[in-house]
């Protein structure tokens, strides 16, 4: 897949002139044209461009909730919900929900003794860097590799293809100095399939990438708030080095020889990361959804609009003698439902996950991981209804 232009082939399809369809899309040519015209205009000044300031405050913000959190000596639960608040997407989203979990969860003992310390104190800030440009969820279907060397005791972590970049990690644009990066290992012309390992990708001196890295941000994302807060970005490998014991090795495991091994801990746990973020994903649903139908009962309540027949005062929003009413009254009620109702199964399955874990009943880890999956959407779609 070398070089291929999915784009570009695409365009060869189409059955229409593009140039025709711009014209048809803007309305006319002169307002095509001064689309265009103003549009560079803006994005050719660098005071219209307010993305840069934008994430200077997400930074000093996320730096100062850092400081709060050692000053008070928060517990991790407590330092979370305190993430929670600020309810602003930054870097830190990434380092303490993915890539911590992603080490506790996938390394050794000996590993998380060596990197946990050094991520809990934010000397070292790490991202999770699975998603390529031409892979999401298919993640078996990822290209970057991971080649071990058994004369330098080494893995070689490439990016053999354009599509085998990593693209849109949250963290990896500009702050990350590691990441806990997704490859095919391969041992002795075999490919073993995906694994993670640990690659600082800059310097703790100079913030410079490292020799063989290319890394960015991908830019600004639709809108001007939300997600320009974060540093997505993307992540090339030319033939970069990292010691065999930065491979997470609590599933699976690389001998200095180069053999291949499997642990008694089952492949479960690889994708436990991922619950994990599904079901972060699922609470920030429930808890939009609860302010939202929290803001729109109290609104109903005191909201009065149109004129009474018999002259007295408007109608009230939320009258439940009103037909009308009634079906806007049971909207808000069967919401309020819903709301609890995934606020509620997202506390089953993670309480489900932390006792199947901690039991070491990993088979019924794959169930867990199908309910969080349904659950993600259904979060969303109920959302949408409030919408």
């Amino acid at each position: 897949m070398e070089g291929v232009d999915y784009h570009a082939e695409e365009r060869k399809k189409a059955e229409f002139d593009v140039e025709s369809m711009k014209v048809v899309w803007a309305g006319s040519q002169h307002a095509l044209e001064v689309s265009d015209r103003i549009s560079k205009l803006v994005a050719d000044d660098p005071k219209m461009l307010s993305r840069k300031e934008l994430f200077k405050n997400t930074l000093r913000k996320a730096v100062y909730a850092w400081k709060r959190i050692v000053e008070l000596r928060l517990s991790e639960e407590e330092a979370s919900r305190l993430r929670f608040y600020v309810d602003e997407p930054a870097f830190t989203d990434l380092h303490w929900g993915m890539f911590i979990p992603a080490i506790k969860g996938q390394g050794t003992d000996e590993q998380q003794q060596k990197w946990l310390p050094l991520a809990y104190k934010m000397q070292i800030i790490g991202c999770y860097a699975q998603t390529e440009l031409g892979h999401g969820s298919n993640v078996q279907g990822l290209e970057t590799t991971a080649t071990f060397d058994a004369r330098t005791d080494e893995f070689v972590i490439h990016s053999p293809t354009l599509t085998s970049s990593k693209w849109w990690p949250g963290g990896l644009g500009k702050v990350s100095t590691h990441a806990v990066v997704f490859a095919r290992l391969i041992t002795d012309g075999k490919d073993h399939g995906v694994h993670g390992f640990i690659v600082q990708l800059r310097s703790l001196e100079d913030h410079m990438p490292l020799p063989g890295i290319t890394v960015g941000d991908i830019g600004m994302k639709f809108g001007n708030g939300a997600y320009n807060t974060m540093d997505n970005g993307l992540l090339r490998f030319d033939h970069v080095r990292i010691p065999r014991n930065q491979m997470l090795m609590r599933v699976s495991q690389v001998t200095r020889e180069g053999k291949y091994k499997q642990s008694d801990v089952p492949r479960q746990l690889v994708y436990g990361t991922m619950v994990y973020v599904r079901q972060t994903i699922v609470v920030d649903a429930s808890s939009a959804l609860s302010k939202a139908v929290c803001i729109a009962t109290r609104y109903s309540a005191v909201r009065r609009q149109f004129g009474s027949q018999n002259g007295g005062p408007e109608t009230q929003v939320g009258d439940k003698f009103s037909d009308s009413s009634l079906v806007h009254d049971f909207g808000l009620k069967s919401l309020t439902t819903s709301a609890t109702a995934v606020s509620t199964d997202w506390g089953f399955v993670v309480l489900s996950m932390i006792l199947l874990v901690s039991r070491a009943c990993f088979k019924l880890c794959s169930y867990v991981c199908i309910c969080v999956n349904e659950l993600k959407p259904d979060a969303f779609l109920e959302s949408e209804a409030l919408i």
